[in-house]
């Protein structure tokens, strides 16, 4: 579908007439709350919102996409950096609706509809002391996480997200219900570990739980940033032998205005490390006492924490509405030369919601074999995630150019990128996210389940 194209209204009629969830057109109560996405820098107004219950109306809104040729987005939970969950004119399946949520405390497994949010699925499985491991942000969607791999805070000690998924349901382009896990679709089932939402559109996942909390040691040690060379250099020594149990991210900002940050604190330059140690509370504070007293922290914030309390440390850095920005590599390590470039640019940091994380690989990750799944750099050492954002679109430009400067100056440097954190950057780009061998075992696995590229809007893996 064009830009401009009209929709026929009779077809979407005849959809309304069995469809069970809600459908929203442009002028309906709720449309602009139904359009709006996390990342508050796009703006894009679909013909038509297919807000989905389950299968059946799954399956009826892509056979409508498919008759009118409407470009079709698919929106778990929203939070797609580019925006990719959401589009002009065309069709936007949104899936927020479909919030099943059933563990298996005996079996430590659960199963998750795609609208559920990482915030929903902790809470439910905290209640037995399990988890999935998930990301960073309790709003984000458990759907769009997965299917790009999922890094947090317990994956050195249980792996990623991905590598505790026990299979999936999915509808393909032309309408097919299957099921892919290592017994059935297995190929297929390799592709959406990392793959992203190319194959179709997942609609429940079955995961493997593991053992966590409900109390952890957690959270962040801060030192001012022009500090930041001998921290870095402490930190890359202190990390050089730790257990898996250990997971830590290197944090860069200004120091936010929250009621536990002292008011002469705020808005400096800092750089933190914080912490999480997916094992007993008492071997935690052993583990981070050298952390602890290093140096001259300006705060510690590190201590024994509900696994629950710790998982919403970053929702006040990443509310909806905001503008969001990202570039993003893996490098190797934390080499006297990143270091340098990481505090270079990091006190050139102006905007008070500008930061940049350095996600601390290995352990459970990185001893999967690298061609188990399509997510690919399970052999880096770190993965920067370099956010340039603002409140308002004001300063955002400035942001977005100081996001670049930072990404080009590590370029030296970069040994691949996580897929989750690309912009819309081109085909190059997402080849170099998966490796040659890899992207072409990904086109070939396209040209099987969307021939056609119906499932465009995601990091996008062409058939041709």
């Amino acid at each position: 579908m064009t830009q401009g194209t009209e929709i026929d209204g009779t077809a979407v009629d005849e959809l309304q007439t069995t469809f069970r969830g809600e459908i929203v057109r442009r002028g309906d109560a709720g449309y602009d709350e139904h359009r709006k996405v996390w990342n508050g820098s796009i703006d894009r107004r679909p013909a038509v919102i297919a807000r989905c219950t389950g299968v059946a109306d799954i399956r009826a809104a892509i056979r409508l996409a498919r008759s009118q040729g409407l470009l079709t987005a698919v929106r778990g939970g929203g939070h797609s950096f580019p925006g990719l969950s959401v589009c002009d004119d065309g069709m936007l399946i949104d899936l927020g609706l479909m919030k099943g949520i059933r563990v298996d405390p005996e079996a430590r497994t659960v199963r998750v509809q795609a609208g559920v949010l990482l915030g929903e699925l902790d809470r439910e499985t905290q209640e037995f002391g399990l988890a999935v491991p998930s990301g960073i942000v309790t709003h984000t969607g458990v759907a769009g996480l997965t299917l790009g791999g999922g890094i947090g805070w317990i994956m050195r000690k249980h792996g990623l997200t991905i590598d505790q998924l026990l299979s999936v349901d999915l509808i393909t382009a032309d309408g097919e219900l299957v099921t892919a896990s290592e017994e059935h679709n297995a190929d297929l089932f390799w592709g959406v570990r990392g793959g992203g939402g190319n194959f179709g559109i997942v609609t429940d996942f079955e995961f493997q739980l593991v053992p966590v909390g409900p109390q952890v040691m957690a959270g962040p040690v801060f030192w001012a940033m022009e500090d930041a060379p001998e921290v870095l250099r402490f930190y890359r020594d202190w990390i050089g032998n730790c257990p898996d149990e250990l997971m830590t991210a290197v944090v860069q900002r200004r120091a936010p205005a929250l009621p536990i940050v002292p008011p002469e604190l705020v808005g400096r330059h800092v750089v933190s490390v914080v912490a999480c140690y997916a094992g007993p509370v008492e071997e935690g504070e052993r583990v981070m006492r050298p952390l602890k007293e290093f140096g001259s922290p300006v705060l510690d914030f590190c201590r024994p924490k509900l696994f629950l309390e710790h998982q919403k440390m970053f929702d006040p850095s990443f509310p909806h509405g905001w503008s969001y920005y990202v570039r993003s590599c893996d490098v190797a390590g934390l080499s006297d030369d990143v270091i340098d470039i990481a505090t270079e640019h990091g006190l050139r940091i102006t905007s008070p919601v500008t930061s940049v994380a350095m996600w601390q690989l290995g352990g459970a990750v990185g001893r999967i074999d690298d061609d188990a799944t399509a997510f690919n750099g399970r052999k880096a050492g770190f993965t920067f995630n370099i956010n340039g954002n603002s409140k308002t679109e004001d300063g955002f430009d400035a942001e977005r150019q100081w996001a670049r400067d930072y990404w080009s100056a590590l370029a030296p440097h970069h040994t691949g990128v996580y897929v989750n954190f690309l912009m819309e950057e081109g085909e190059e780009r997402v080849r170099q996210a998966y490796g040659a061998a890899k992207y072409e075992r990904l086109k070939a696995l396209k040209r099987q389940y969307d021939p056609t590229n119906f499932f465009r809007l995601n990091q996008n893996i062409k058939p041709g």
